[in-house]
């Protein structure tokens, strides 16, 4: 495996274990959302680490509300990145140079 999809699809396992540890809140009952207090501002952090510049920043903000409204959990901001970086936008797809 080359190096750019090593890193794209360590990129979607990390996504999925961050999505993961958001819904860790539905199993304890009103406890739960209190610890998307603490959860929130660093899966938000993770998010602009992951993904830069302007929609890493945009997708951090979302990603934010998402974890601290409760009930939001639900929601796979993290995968729902990587499905936008490398599958639609196209990220980790070989680009082909043409030449005249």
């Amino acid at each position: 495996m080359s190096k750019t999809k090593d890193k794209k699809y360590n990129t979607l396992l990390l996504g999925l274990l961050f999505d993961g540890i958001g819904m860790l809140s539905f199993t304890i009952p009103l406890i739960g959302d209190f610890t998307d207090i603490i959860w929130a501002p660093i899966s938000a952090w993770l998010m602009t680490r992951i993904y830069k510049g302007k929609i890493g920043q945009a997708a951090a903000v979302f990603n934010f509300v998402e974890e601290i409204v409760p009930g939001m959990d639900i929601i796979p901001s993290f995968t729902i990145m990587w499905f936008y970086t490398y599958v639609f936008k196209g990220k980790g797809k070989r680009k082909v140079i043409e030449t005249k």
